[in-house]
């Protein structure tokens, strides 16, 4: 019961029939991963969905043939569904999807998400409701990208990572929020060494404490 309730709270799944998402439930099987597993790579001819029952899973795509980083395109959490889009469009993965912590996935072969779209045309307006959703997010960090610099995106990161608390654990390392902000690691060290010298915010190691959030807030708009 309990994931079906997980899979009711997505938007994908919002419009399906309590029966028939008993039986996509029951199809799904749990999936156990350590910091570093590897779900699925970029190219990948793809055969299940995912939701993450607990832990974080790293969305991002490779910048070859530049260099060897990584663009972190989404960080999903709890509750959070991905991996769907081939579902629709019978292509390939478009990015690679990366355990960062202990983690747990629930994962859903298209056979029987297929099988029930066809019989729910209904269950479609969920699909519709979450691509609506990922372009809005898209849109979002398309204009990120234009109108922040590397030091207002810092901000904007570390803001959306401390989930509205004034002291966290950055669930991600270094390089990590690096790929989040589309810049190098030294240059989000030096956007952060400016805030703790401004006295924005405290930090040691992973642990960061927000002092004047406001500003924070300003820096990121």
């Amino acid at each position: 019961m309990a994931h079906e309730e997980l899979l009711a709270g997505s938007a994908f799944f919002a419009e399906t029939p309590a029966d028939a998402l008993a039986l996509i439930s029951a199809s799904g099987e749990t999936k156990n991963l350590q910091r570093g597993d590897v779900l699925f790579n970029e190219g990948d001819t793809p055969e299940l969905m995912y939701i993450v029952l607990s832990g974080r899973i790293a969305i991002a795509i490779g910048n070859r043939p530049l260099d060897s980083r990584e663009s972190m395109l989404a960080l999903m959490e709890r509750g959070d569904l991905f991996g769907e889009l081939a579902l629709l469009d019978n292509g390939k993965r478009s990015a690679m999807a990366r355990a960062i912590e202990p983690s747990s996935v629930l994962q859903i072969p298209y056979s029987i998400v297929r099988k029930h779209l066809q019989s729910n045309p209904s269950m479609l307006w969920g699909v519709a409701k979450l691509l609506a959703t990922r372009l809005r997010v898209m849109d979002e960090v398309l204009s990120d990208s234009v109108f922040l610099d590397v030091t207002g995106r810092t901000a904007k990161r570390l803001l959306e990572l401390s989930a509205s608390k004034d002291e966290f654990v950055l669930p991600i390392t270094q390089e990590e929020l690096a790929g989040m902000v589309g810049a190098s690691r030294e240059r989000v060290n030096k956007a952060i060494a400016s805030f703790i010298r401004l006295g924005w915010i405290e930090q040691h190691d992973r642990r960061y404490r927000i002092l004047i959030r406001q500003k924070l807030e300003m820096r990121a708009s």
